[in-house]
């Protein structure tokens, strides 16, 4: 029997690492977090905000038969916690040694960021203690969640019948409501665009940048642009494309959703299951790395292994040099999302996998083997033809070396154009003059909302998925064209959030925050600091909100409550709109509303 034991989180990641220790090792998985905070107590924030903001947890409903047989299990047996290299990992470790009675201070925490044999061998080899200050910000972090969910949710609730709010989801929510009310405001401008087309190419109209034509100049210059057009200049340059960079969550999720026709939700989910294993030959493997990451860095092994696999196999010139682009608000806890082995070719897997994951891994490994190669070349030639005092221009651009392009899907389109020679002269066939007009700000996409999220520091890309979810189920978006549109609800709560909690609605303290949490786990901050400076603000702001927030009134129907003769009025729960007893406690009389229940 087995002496060793390593527990992980999720029952495909034990399948796959138990299968290359035979019965040497036993694995076990505590399906993701197996306690919580409690909702019992004041307020069932299951925090004691008086002493300290002490956490008081529970196991999670229904785990209780898994965590005894954990704990049976792991009797008298080395225990080695493996759960995800991130916040929410360390602290589900943290919870799995509380309830085993594991002492902390050994090193039974082992790390790994690809599900491969040799990656786990060597983690084992590499043992550490729980990294205490990584618990203390995820704690924090649940902290501050609960206590903004679940006040700000039941405020919002009994005042004005929106189902939740909470720390990043309602600056989501507030992104999307402002962009909205700036679309509404907008007003449209005309103006237009030139043309020039001749037998076989067309010219467009020099405008000096920012400046916009009007229909009188328009006509003007249609008017005055008269045969010949004359040949001026001939500009040739070469232009260079770099290759992007490797994927991370959040870039990843924004691919999916933009070239794959993949939801934020369904990446994420495919991606956890190529990370997690595929049996390939008869032997489960990790195919990619972790892919909870903000960091565009690459291992030396792999950028190493990968410029000789680009070498063998396109040559030399095709070698390129990496440099990671590093950004300021980067945890860098993990190298970006890539292939664990570079050949495993995405034509060499596609057998094992589904049409959905082939299409992920292989974006995947374009992405991390594109970004070790050469830049592509273009030769951009630009042609510009004068008549009278108009200055018209065409351009056209050839591929001179593929370079990354050599393993991506998406390819560069030659734009091609006839041979000119200065002092030609050329007659149009006719000059046309465009109406436009100028266009409002496009609404989010899912793509579109995660690159603001991510740029503004808001929340992690890991739970971009989620919050995107939450903002769908709670009724305070719909989906037009994939863009998101604020419901009427949606846009109530946003206002009535922006005008008692400043701090919550406000972006830059909302990413300020992310930072504090990732300060906590570096140990320069304490658990207490931060959640001291936000609760002093936060409970003020709460207080006057429940005093001054104005309560909106079920809306009253002609119809009467067949037990006490009250009026029926319209509520809502998570089900849909019903009628209900205006006399609601005392009288609980309900009924469908014709064609909703």
């Amino acid at each position: 029997m087995s002496k060793r034991v390593i527990i992980v989180e999720s029952p495909a990641k034990s399948k796959t690492i138990e299968s290359y220790f035979k019965h040497e090792v036993m694995v076990l998985s505590s399906v993701g977090h197996i306690r919580d905070l409690t909702i019992s107590g004041k307020e069932g924030l299951g925090v004691d905000i008086e002493h300290g903001f002490e956490p008081k947890y529970q196991i999670i409903k229904g785990k209780n038969k898994l965590v005894q047989e954990l704990i049976q299990k792991t009797k008298g047996k080395e225990v080695l916690l493996a759960t995800d290299p991130d916040r929410e990992g360390e602290a589900i470790a943290w919870h799995l040694a509380q309830v085993l009675n594991l002492d902390l201070n050994l090193k039974n925490r082992i790390v790994f960021r690809e599900i491969t044999k040799s990656a786990i061998n060597e983690a084992i080899k590499e043992p550490r203690s729980i990294d205490q200050n990584l618990v203390n910000s995820q704690e924090t972090r649940r902290i501050l969640d609960r206590i903004i969910g679940f006040k700000l949710s039941h405020l919002l609730r009994n005042k004005i019948k929106s189902k939740s709010a909470g720390r990043v989801q309602s600056v989501a929510l507030k992104l999307i409501c402002d962009l909205e009310k700036e679309i509404q405001a907008f007003i449209p401008e005309e103006y237009y665009t030139i043309h020039a087309h001749f037998s076989d190419f067309k010219a467009d109209y020099r405008i000096p940048k920012d400046k916009k034509i009007k229909r009188e100049e328009a006509d003007y210059i249609v008017g005055t642009s008269t045969n010949p057009f004359t040949v001026t200049e001939i500009n040739e340059k070469d232009i260079y494309r770099q290759p992007k960079l490797p994927l991370i969550t959040s870039t990843l999720q924004q691919e999916a959703i933009n070239s794959l026709g993949l939801t934020s939700q369904k990446v994420m989910s495919i991606a956890q299951k190529l990370y997690e294993g595929v049996e390939i030959e008869g032997e489960r493997t990790g195919l990619i790395t972790y892919m909870r990451t903000d960091s565009t860095r690459l291992s030396q092994e792999f950028i190493y292994s990968g410029q000789a696999f680009i070498k063998n196999n396109f040559g030399e010139e095709y070698v390129g040099r990496y440099q990671a682009n590093v950004k300021e608000n980067s945890q860098d806890a993990h190298e970006a999302i890539r292939p664990t082995n570079i050949y495993n070719t995405p034509e060499k897997v596609e057998k094992y996998l589904t049409k959905e994951e082939f299409k992920v891994y292989k974006k995947i490994y374009e992405r991390a083997l594109g970004s070790l190669m050469r830049q592509a070349v273009f030769k951009q030639t630009s042609i510009v033809l004068k008549t009278n005092e108009h200055v018209y221009e065409l351009e056209g651009m050839v591929l001179k070396f593929d370079g990354f392009y050599k393993v991506s899907s998406d390819q560069p389109k030659d734009k091609l154009i006839p041979e000119f020679k200065i002092g030609e002269q050329y007659h149009a066939e006719f000059v046309e003059a465009l109406r436009k007009e100028t266009q409002p700000p496009a609404r989010y996409s899912e793509a579109t909302l995660i690159k603001e999220l991510e740029s503004k520091g808001i929340g992690r890309p890991s739970t971009y998925a989620t919050i995107i979810q939450t903002l769908k189920s709670r009724d305070y978006v719909v989906m037009d064209k994939k863009r998101f549109i604020p419901t009427e609800q949606g846009m109530l709560t946003v206002e009535e959030l922006s005008k008692f909690f400043t701090s919550i609605m406000n972006v830059e303290y909302t990413s300020k925050m992310e930072h504090d949490l990732d300060i906590i786990a570096e140990g320069k901050m304490t658990r207490i600091e931060v959640l001291n400076e936000f609760y002093k603000d936060f409970i003020v702001q709460y207080q006057k909100a429940q005093n001054e927030m104005t309560k909106i009134k079920a809306k009253e129907t002609d119809k009467i409550c067949p037990i006490c003769g009250s009026k029926l009025v319209i509520r809502k729960s998570k089900y849909g709109e019903f009628l209900g007893c205006s006399s609601y406690p005392k009288c609980k009389y309900i009924e469908p509303i014709q064609g909703k229940m």
